[in-house]
Parts: C-alpha cells; sequence; structure tokens
C-alpha cells in the first residue's frame, strides 16, 4: 500500500474529507468524539502530513539542502566531505532535520537547485560550499530569502552567515616550515582557480616566497582529483630542476603524488618532501605517512549544522564566526632536502612560471 491519504482515513473511519481535515489540523467542527476516531484511525493507519503540504500551509520543511557543484567521482573519494557531511548529519538527526544533497557538474546547475527546492517548499535553508570569487549564488540566495550558512571567507557579498578557517595563515604555516629547514624550490597543487581558498593559498605562497627570498614557487590549479594530481606531479618531477617540495590542497592528490614519486624513483623525503592541506586516515596510512594540516572536520560539520539551525530558529548570533586554523602536524614526508634533490635524470622542460 502507497502512502496513505485524507481519502483514505476518511473511508475507513467512515467520515468526510472535511471532518478529516478539521481533526488532524485541531480546528473545531466535529465532536470530541469523531475527533479521536479520526486520530486513532490515521495512527493505525502510520499517516504522515505531507512535507511540501504542511510547507505550502506555512509549516516548516524540517530539511536543509546541500548542493556540490563538482565532479561526482571526486566528492566520493575526499574524506573531507564524508566527514563534513557526518558532522552535519550528527547536529540534522538530532533535530529530526533532513539534509537533501545534490551533486551537480556546475554553478548554473546548482542556482537552479537552488530556486526549485526554494520554490517547492523543500527547505528551509541552505548550506554553500566552495565560496567563489565574485560568487554568483550569494544574490541569488538574498533573492530567495531562506536563511543560508556559507563555509568559507572572510569576504563581502550576500547577507549569508559564513564560517571559515584562515586559509592564508594555514598555507604560510606550511612554506615557513618547508623554507626552515632547508627547501628553496617549493611547487602548490592547487584546487580549482575560482574558488577564493584556492586564491588565497596562491597569494600566500606568493607572499611567502618572496618574504623568504625562495628561488621558486609555483601553484598548478587542478580539479582536486587523483588523476590530475598524478599528472601535474609527475609533470613537475620530470622538469631539469624539480621541486624539492610539493604542497597538495587534497590528501587525495596527496596520495596520487606519492605514489608517482614512488613510480619514478624519486624518494620521499630524501629527494621530496610532500605536505597535504588535509588530513585524514588517507595520509597516515601510507609510507611514509604525509605531514598534514590537521583540524576536526566532524567538528566543523556540526558548528555549520548548529549555525543553520540557529538562523532558521531566530536564537543564533546572527554573524560570521571564524574556526581555529588548521594546525600543521608533521610526520615522514618532509625533511631537509639532500645536497642534490631536484636534479632530475633527464631535463623536460614543461614552460611553468614561478607565481
Amino acid at each position: 500500500m502507497g502512502r496513505p491519504t485524507i481519502a483514505d482515513i476518511a473511508r475507513q473511519a467512515g467520515v468526510s474529507k472535511g471532518a478529516v481535515s478539521f481533526a488532524l489540523n485541531g480546528r473545531p467542527g466535529v465532536s470530541e468524539a469523531t475527533r479521536a476516531r479520526i486520530l486513532r484511525v490515521a495512527e493505525e493507519m502510520n499517516w504522515r502530513p505531507h512535507s511540501a503540504a504542511r510547507a505550502l500551509g506555512g509549516a516548516r520543511s524540517d530539511a536543509v539542502g546541500l548542493v556540490i557543484a563538482r565532479p561526482a567521482r571526486t566528492i566520493g573519494v575526499e574524506p573531507f566531505f564524508s566527514q563534513l557531511l557526518s558532522g552535519l548529519q550528527a547536529v540534522l538527526s538530532a533535530s529530526s532535520v533532513a539534509l537533501h544533497l545534490m551533486v551537480v557538474e556546475d554553478t548554473a546547475a546548482e542556482v537552479e537547485v537552488y530556486r526549485r527546492w526554494a520554490s517547492e517548499h523543500r527547505v528551509d535553508g541552505f548550506i554553500v560550499v566552495d565560496l567563489q570569487v565574485k560568487d554568483p549564488r550569494l544574490p541569488v540566495l538574498d533573492e530567495l530569502g531562506l536563511p543560508a550558512v556559507v563555509l568559507g571567507g572572510p569576504g563581502k557579498g550576500g547577507d549569508q552567515l559564513r564560517i571559515w578557517a584562515d586559509d592564508r595563515e594555514a598555507m604560510l604555516s606550511i612554506v615557513d616550515y618547508l623554507a626552515a629547514i632547508g627547501h628553496r624550490r617549493i611547487a602548490h597543487l592547487a584546487g580549482l582557480p575560482h574558488f577564493q581558498h584556492t586564491q588565497r593559498r596562491i597569494r600566500a605562497l606568493r607572499d611567502a616566497a618572496r618574504r623568504l627570498g625562495l628561488e621558486e614557487a609555483v601553484s598548478v590549479p587542478t580539479d582536486f582529483s587523483d588523476a590530475e594530481g598524478a599528472a601535474a606531479t609527475r609533470t613537475l618531477l620530470s622538469r631539469a630542476r624539480r621541486p624539492t617540495a610539493i604542497v597538495y590542497d587534497s590528501d587525495v592528490m596527496a596520495v596520487a603524488g606519492l605514489g608517482v614519486a614512488g613510480e619514478m624513483g624519486v624518494a620521499v623525503p630524501g629527494e621530496l618532501s610532500i605536505v597535504s592541506f588535509d588530513d585524514s586516515v588517507l595520509a597516515r596510512i601510507v609510507h611514509p605517512p604525509l605531514t598534514a594540516l590537521s583540524r576536526d572536520t566532524f567538528a566543523l560539520g556540526e558548528q555549520v549544522a548548529r549555525s543553520l539551525l540557529e538562523a532558521l530558529d531566530g536564537t543564533g548570533p546572527g554573524r560570521d564566526l571564524q574556526m581555529p586554523t588548521p594546525r600543521l602536524t608533521v610526520r615522514e614526508s618532509t625533511s631537509p632536502p639532500s645536497p642534490v634533490g631536484g636534479v632530475a635524470a633527464r631535463a623536460v622542460d614543461t614552460g611553468s612560471e614561478p607565481v
């Protein structure tokens, strides 16, 4: 049997659909005996109000939306997103609030989902990730008028609450550490270039390189996938004067890069130091375990969910929240460069320019 309807309850209770509506909504118009009979039948049939109908009547839908515009294949293997989603669900589920998740291919599709879910009253608010430079999603969210929490910032534009960690300070901590142990040629396999956090990390590396007088500091954009991470690593390690250290914007890319170094006979950390911007079980179980920026991504998801629920209830502080800066955890994938490290057996000019 499908989902029971008001008509099913009316037929079972031997009353009109109008009487059922009055009884279920606590309105006058039926006797107390009839109301009790209708409620008993509804309970026996396990009837629950349709969320869309409740929303159209002014009730909450008890759901929030998260739309991610990235290739599905990259989302499926990223520990960061699995931990973030776990933290979100822990808080939302405890409040009986559902999380509607959709993965789309681009920002235009993401905006269309926002508009559709809002018009259909599917969700009470949104969680937004991957904040972009001049982000086109923010004015749309302002227009829709639903509460939203943006994971990323700081910055201007949009009325949404933002929760963020300092990507610039995190990148500076990596570069300062690598320079302190002797690295002068550092490469950075970055994420998508239109993301704000990617741009902050690139600028941080460039500024640190100037301050520290590094010989070379190059950033290479990628799509965060293991395939692009491996391909870019192979190109960098084929150069005549290859980098002695590579910083990866995700743990998945860092593990892929470690594999490429092994295939090419480049010793880690003897000839190449590797640092991951994300820490996870992946970074800890490979050999050698990876130096990485550590933070509690599960707790980050919990905070995002709490902030959105507070915004929905009107009880939140209504201001941006800066989370602790990820801390550098040094493991066995980094060491001072060897005296002959960084010189490739054969030269391949990639044409890359320092940032």
